[in-house]
């Protein structure tokens, strides 16, 4: 597993909150956001400008010293008071990079969201200016997967699962499923467990990844697989044949893939299997070996020699 950090840059810009922004997020789905529980769509009005209203500027950085964020940021401003649902009312949403919001004066828990990084402060806003700025102690995890000649994988069959550490392996929480090999995952600073999924079936590696405040943590994460596409075929130069049924079965005697058709291919771990061929009512038999890196099609021919006999 190969690793490389490099630093975050960013350019503070203020933003002006526009009055749709005070309504529900649609995207808000069961987001969970640090130290706010329930919440719900409020019914407030935006105060007009200068009355009985005070102005909150936001802005977030991903260290004490780092610069303000541009980009990417989520604001939500919540009441600090729990209303007859039992839920916090949101008031405002603003997204950019700072955020500048026109607020009645009262008491308020500001959430700052950055990807799945996030921080909260309870702020009491009065008629005069404030400006707030929340640090998210957050950075990035970039993952990839190669073979072990460092050749690249099939990344169209390439999925990483994030948890969460916790320190025992049993209390690791699902963050983020199925994330796509390259894409750029902005996380609190903190230990992943990543888990790598190469196909659909067995190929599967983990490691656990530090993220540190400020940067990116790249990590490419080794996979002994290969793949595989299989034929059941009459004689060498036969052609496939169609409705046959596929069954791969492990050393174990578990049978870990099931298919129905002429040609099936699928991604597996090195190692050596059975490939189980039916067709009508005659089934075939072969032994493989599975070699990491080097892909193959596999003809098991429908003769005697091959043929399970009842």
């Amino acid at each position: 597993m190969k690793l490389l950090s490099r630093s975050f840059s960013a350019v503070f810009i203020g933003l002006a909150l526009a009055s749709a922004a005070y309504a529900q997020d649609e995207s808000l789905g069961d987001l969970s956001l640090p130290g706010i529980s329930k919440y719900a769509p409020a019914d407030r009005k935006v105060p007009l400008e200068g009355i009985d209203s005070g102005v909150l500027f936001l802005e977030a950085r991903l260290t004490d010293d780092g610069a303000p964020l541009a980009d990417g940021m989520v604001w939500r401003v919540f009441d600090a008071e729990v209303g007859p649902d039992g839920k916090l009312p949101l008031i405002a949403v603003a997204k950019g990079g700072g955020a500048r919001i026109q607020l009645e004066p009262g008491n308020y828990l500001v959430h700052a969201a950055f990807g799945r990084a996030g921080a909260t402060s309870r702020v009491t806003l009065t008629k005069e200016t404030r400006r707030e700025s929340l640090v998210l102690n957050a950075g990035g995890l970039k993952l990839e997967a190669a073979l072990p000649d460092g050749s690249q994988v099939r990344r169209n069959k390439l999925t990483f699962d994030i948890f969460s550490r916790n320190g025992n392996t049993d209390d690791d929480q699902l963050i983020l499923p199925d994330v796509p090999a390259g894409k750029v995952i902005r996380l609190n600073a903190g230990t992943y467990h990543v888990v790598s999924k190469y196909g659909t079936i067995n190929a599967v590696t983990r490691a656990d990844l530090r993220v540190e405040a400020g940067r990116t943590t790249e990590a490419s994460l080794e996979h002994r697989a290969a793949q595989v596409t299989l034929n059941l075929v009459r004689g060498k130069n036969g052609f496939p044949l169609a409705d046959t049924a596929w069954s791969v079965v492990a050393p174990s005697g578990d049978v870990i893939r099931e298919d129905v058709n002429a040609i099936s291919t699928m991604i597996l771990l090195a190692g050596e299997y059975t490939i189980v061929a039916q067709n009508k009512d005659n089934i075939y038999q072969k032994n493989i070996e599975v070699l990491s890196g080097r892909d193959q099609t596999i003809r098991v021919e429908a003769t005697e020699e091959n043929r399970i006999k009842n």
